[in-house]
């Protein structure tokens, strides 16, 4: 015997279970994605500081250098960035904080080899664990 079939219509489209399935794979998808994002700009902004306080420590090494200034010598933050922080007649640009909860202060002396001449104060959910450079491997800074 043989079954009529062309009487059967065929309903296209999702049932409601197939949709919902769909809806949480994409959920999840963005999900990962909102994580991920999070990571790459947590290691985007602690880069930032880190070359932050690279470039600074290289600009008063280079100072001390050029001019034969011995550890322990007067120097004022205004000879690396300038008289108004502007880069003017000075080393460099007075580094903005790549993420708040992050502030620079600096030295008056030229510190001594293995001794940051800038300070970075972490406050609310910034920790210099989290945003600092490894303090092993500043000791030939």
């Amino acid at each position: 015997m043989k079954l009529n079939t062309r009487n059967i219509a065929r309903k296209s489209g999702m049932t409601l279970l197939e949709l919902t399935v769909v809806i949480l794979v994409l959920l999840s998808l963005i999900s990962i994605l909102f994580v991920g994002a999070r990571a790459w700009k947590k290691g985007a902004d602690r880069s930032a500081n880190i070359m932050n306080i690279r470039n600074v420590q290289q600009a008063v090494r280079g100072h001390a250098n050029m001019n034969g200034l011995a550890d322990g010598a007067t120097l004022a933050s205004t000879t690396i960035f300038g008289a108004a922080g502007d880069g003017v007649g000075g080393y460099l640009k007075s580094p903005a904080s790549p993420t708040a909860g992050i502030a620079y202060t600096y030295l008056s002396v030229v510190p001594a080899v293995g001794t940051l001449y800038t300070t970075v104060t972490y406050t609310g959910t910034a920790t210099a664990a989290d945003y600092g450079p490894d303090t092993t491997l500043t000791a030939s800074w």
